[in-house]
């Protein structure tokens, strides 16, 4: 199957706001995260190999940043109707499995990866709060490797977290995230 890539980011705009439920239990929406200073919003499923190849590397992520103000968030926005194994009840497993630090959100109605113009499984977008906003400064790939983590040489997404931690300017030369597309629901 040929990856699906997400298109030139939209650096600037805001982040859309969401309410959905997680495998924790709970309900998030974007004010739960604000007193985040870096949110990074990924869209992750159970299936897709290259999330699969690079789920640990999210999570290594997001407890590295955790500490700093980063608040990582996973939501799957996959048709689990036809993608069984991106059910609510597998996203459950799948979080307690690979131990997720951070809620894992089930987009079931897929409203939000509309909103944010989501285009495969994984697809980083990194938002910088700027008074009550989380502004995008970055949507991108996690590294140049997804496949090999020891192959890996340029880790685009922890260099990112690391210039707004900084309060460095995020390098505007951003290569698009690669991965399975995500999975739409067929109109009838």
């Amino acid at each position: 199957m040929a990856p699906t890539y997400s298109p030139i980011p939209e650096l600037g705009r805001t982040a859309p706001d969401f309410e959905l439920p997680a495998t924790d239990g709970k309900t998030y929406s974007l004010a739960d995260f604000s007193d985040a200073k870096v949110l990074v919003v990924v869209f992750i499923c159970n299936h897709c190999p290259y999330v699969v190849a690079t789920q640990e590397r999210i999570n290594l992520l997001a407890k590295k940043f955790a500490p700093k103000g980063v608040q990582f968030v996973g939501i799957n926005s996959n048709d689990a109707t036809r993608y069984p194994d991106d059910s609510f009840e597998a996203m459950k497993e799948r979080a307690e499995e690979v131990g997720y630090i951070f809620p894992y959100l089930h987009d079931e109605s897929q409203i939000v990866a509309r909103s944010f113009d989501a285009a495969c499984t994984p697809d980083p977008f990194v938002f910088a709060k700027k008074g009550n906003s989380f502004i995008l400064e970055y949507r991108g790939r996690i590294d140049d490797n997804w496949k090999d983590e020891s192959a890996v040489t340029t880790r685009d997404l922890n260099d990112a977290i690391e210039s707004l931690i900084q309060g460095k300017p995020v390098n505007t030369d951003q290569k698009p995230a690669m991965g399975c597309s995500i999975k739409w629901k067929q109109l009838h």
